[in-house]
């Protein structure tokens, strides 16, 4: 039988490695933080997007963060506002809602 602190020092080590991974939004692994993306991705994967939620900064959270679900694993993405190719995408989602 595993011991509890086995069991603990391995779901910290998961979290670890789960939050480690680039654009990873925590919320999707249950963990709820002021924001919800600590780091950002910038490269393109626009095709990959099924959803976006775009959350403007706020008291709990300085900065706008633009989480993007992928198609094929339901993945939450954190986005870099700050990419020409977001910026692009969001842009022409204002747009097309302004229709």
């Amino acid at each position: 039988m595993m011991s509890s602190s086995v069991i603990v020092t391995s779901i910290v080590v998961l979290l670890a490695f789960l939050s480690a991974s680039e654009g990873m939004s925590l919320r999707s692994v249950g963990v709820e933080l002021p924001c919800r993306c600590i780091e950002t991705e910038s490269k393109r994967i626009g095709r990959h997007i099924e959803r976006v939620e775009l959350i403007p900064a706020n008291s709990h959270c300085e900065d706008t963060e633009i989480i993007a679900t992928l198609k094929k694993t339901g993945q939450e993405v954190c986005l870099d506002p700050n990419a020409p190719w977001v910026k692009n995408m969001i842009n022409h989602f204002i747009a097309n809602k302004k229709r």
